[in-house]
């Protein structure tokens, strides 16, 4: 306690749901030694340099609940750990990772706090975390410190290492519908839902995107080809092979005509109306070094537009719009792009930009753009002057309503043509709410894995919820992607062999169960790795495993102190009951008072189509069945426990253990496990508590009552009470 400082001791990544929130936190074990003596209100000239570098922690609620509630609580006076919670979220906030859950509380340990921040992903938190500690310490020392650097870097961050907004578009869409999530990779591959009942998607890509379409549509000429077979107009076209092919096919087909890749992307390298043969064979060259082959195809009259097709329905439609700068006999055309266009908010170098930085010197398209117009980039057009810089490529303008039915019935006829489940159909046409025959407009390309953000962020125009429409499409209207899901908590003598044997039913019972508990690893009933190291990651892979059905968890306190739970809810919560606070110091557990907050967060994540059973012995038990959202079976081996005598009388469950015999009750109607002459059990054993746990969760599960009989009778003389 000698130091005035912040000493950050320990961090830990909790990723899943733990005591705090249900959300991936982080954690962090922090000293402060000598600043527990010194609350905000007695640093001199500390309030105003924090406010001054973070004015937006004036959003901040904090316990007062209002705006401003932490700036309050700031000149009343509140301790460094605290300060630092709200200051991470905040420089998380600035960096364009939306956080808002924070906590910090003392230990037992005079001036050690643990502080918890939420954060969307772990380095980006961490950052924000040492950031955090290194600005506070700044404004009690009264030392320089550079806000904008330090936020650029975790913006930096937050681009490189979290989902994309298209991606993150689709899997917000899915926790609003209650579908859990896996991220697979450090890209935007993720995994939508559980086990079996799983989706994957890759961006706009999902794992019903078919590999053939995607071929198809890498090929430009392939495309047209089928879609004119259909009677869908296309521009005729020819590919070519140089730039005096290019010419002679302008001919024949007549101009203005189109030039542009074959398999190219994003409009890179197309250039459009060319009338001259010069154009023609600039346009070759630009189109040349953008992809794989050229073609030259009938320059369609009107706008470009973007019509995004998912499941057969067009869903989202955007109009382009040409990029123009005005001169001012000063400056240099890239000077006045960087002034003109550059500067528009909308354009940047990460993902979240819906429009990119104009670099005219690294787009030969533009290049050819410019020397139609006489122009290079270092010319200096007169004042007054309006030079086109890009003819296409800014579909920012949202147009989904002025769609006409046939025009969307079209587009969604083209993705069906090229095998596409999810498409960007581009079309030119004069009037986008009228026929296209009417128009001799065409489509000129159909796209897999088209970008969103044009359809969530547009210039103009409402923004559409596509990522919505693809969970949808994904997901039948009562599906949510789970398998179900069962977590057991308590103490190892009951919760191993409880999770043991209710895997075991489940499998009888004709679904592929996965089970991770002390022993290890299980698919259906063979081992296949110990959980000696890494065990979250492992039982992870139950989740992430196409065969798998259902899946059993064992949770220990430790393992929920110190990762989380693997899932994010459960159909079932087992909780045996409230273990002691031994062996658990290192997490500053001391007093069995703390168990229930760990032991809580079992039946906190119970869905509430799902079930609580909870040990109707353990003296908290009604204080854990208040906090299920779901419903509740008691266990025990007396029905004449209060809370359990209330609960039958309210027409609840329970399983009990009457007369040696197991026995279902629902309200006053019981009914036996087994049949008469079945052994009978003894309620101080611990086999029984372990039996009278199993049935109460495999009553939840609906698992049948012979499949329930079969299965105990089968494996009880081979499990192990002995835990691992």
């Amino acid at each position: 306690m000698s130091h005035k400082d912040i000493r950050i001791l320990k961090v830990t990544y909790l990723r899943g749901p733990n005591i705090w929130t249900y959300r991936p936190t982080l954690e962090a074990w922090i000293d402060i030694g000598q600043l527990e003596d010194c609350p905000s209100n007695t640093l001199p000239g500390f309030y105003e340099r924090l406010t001054a570098w973070l004015p937006s922690l004036e959003e901040h609620h904090c316990s007062p609940g209002v705006r401003g509630g932490f700036l309050q609580r700031l000149r009343e006076g509140t301790w460094p750990g605290h300060i630092m919670e709200h200051v991470a979220l905040e420089l998380q906030n600035l960096a364009g990772m939306q956080t808002g859950f924070g906590k910090a509380r003392s230990t037992h340990v005079r001036g050690v706090y643990k502080v918890v921040i939420r954060t969307r992903e772990e380095s980006v938190g961490r950052a924000a975390l040492q950031a955090a500690r290194d600005l506070v310490m700044a404004a009690i020392d009264n030392q320089p410190f550079d806000v904008t650097a330090t936020v650029s870097t975790l913006r930096a961050m937050v681009d490189n290492l979290c989902l994309g907004p298209s991606t993150a578009n689709i899997v917000d869409a899915a926790t609003a519908r209650g579908i859990p999530h896996i991220r697979l990779n450090d890209g935007n591959l993720v995994q939508l839902g559980h086990g079996a009942a799983q989706r994957r998607i890759w961006t706009a890509e999902t794992d019903g995107t078919s590999a053939i379409a995607e071929g198809i549509c890498s090929d430009k000429d392939l495309t047209k080809t089928l879609l004119a077979t259909c009677g869908i107009p296309v521009p005729e076209g020819q590919t070519v092979d140089s730039a005096d092919e290019a010419w002679d096919a302008a001919q024949d087909i007549g101009l203005p005509v189109a030039v542009k890749p074959v398999d190219g992307n994003h409009g890179r390298g197309v250039t459009l109306d060319l009338m001259t043969e010069s154009d023609v064979r600039a346009a070759y060259v630009a189109a040349e070094a953008e992809g794989n082959g050229v073609i030259v195809e009938r320059c369609v009259p009107g706008e470009e537009h973007r019509l995004l097709v998912v499941g057969g329905r067009l869903v989202a439609a955007s109009r382009g719009q040409a990029s123009e700068v005005v001169g001012d006999g000063v400056h240099t055309m890239q000077q006045l792009v960087d002034q003109q266009l550059n500067t528009d908010p909308r354009r940047g170098e990460e993902e979240s930009f819906p429009l990119e930085f104009i670099v005219l010197s690294k787009e030969q398209h533009m290049l050819v753009e410019l020397q139609r117009q006489g122009l290079t980039p270092e010319s200096v057009p007169e004042a007054g002057r309006r030079v086109r810089v890009q003819r296409h490529g800014n579909l920012t303008h949202d147009v989904t309503d002025m769609v006409h039915p046939d025009i969307a019935a079209l587009a969604a006829t083209a993705a069906r043509v090229v095998g596409l489940d999810i498409a960007g159909v581009d079309l030119v046409v004069k009037d986008i709410a009228q026929p296209l025959a009417q128009q001799a407009g065409a489509i000129v390309e159909v796209n897999a894995g088209p970008g969103l953000l044009m359809h969530i962020k547009p210039e103009s125009g409402q923004p559409r919820p596509v990522g919505k429409a693809i969970v949808d499409h994904l997901f039948a209207p009562e599906a949510t992607g789970r398998i179900p899901v069962v977590g057991v908590t308590g103490h190892t003598d009951t919760t191993t062999p409880v999770s043991r044997l209710l895997a075991q039913l489940l499998h009888l019972s004709g679904q592929h169960t996965g089970l991770a508990n002390s022993q290890g690893l299980f698919l259906d009933k063979r081992r296949v790795q110990g959980l000696e190291s890494n065990g979250w990651e492992l039982s992870q892979r139950l989740l992430m495993n196409r065969q798998v059905q259902a899946a059993v968890f064992e949770n220990g306190p430790r393992h929920i102190l110190g990762e989380g739970l693997v899932y994010d809810r459960c159909q079932v919560g087992v909780v045996t009951e409230v273990p002691k606070a031994q062996g658990l110091e290192d997490f500053y557990i001391s007093d069995d008072e703390q168990m229930f907050n760990i032991v809580r967060t079992q039946v906190d994540v119970v869905l509430p189509q799902g079930v609580a059973v909870i040990n109707a012995h353990e003296p908290a038990a009604s204080d854990l069945a208040d906090l299920c959202d779901g419903e509740v079976i008691y266990y025990g081996s007396t029905p004449e426990l209060p809370h359990l005598a209330t609960h039958l009388a309210q027409g609840g469950k329970a399983v009990l253990c009457v007369g040696g015999q197991l026995v279902l009750a629902t309200g006053e109607q019981t009914r036996p496990v087994f049949e008469p002459n079945h052994p009978p059990c003894h309620p101080g054993e611990t086999l029984t508590q372990v039996l009278l746990a199993t049935v109460a969760a495999a009553w939840a599960l609906n698992i049948p009552l012979t499949v329930i009989r079969a299965g105990i009778d089968a494996f009880v003389p081979s499990l192990e009470l002995t835990p691992a």
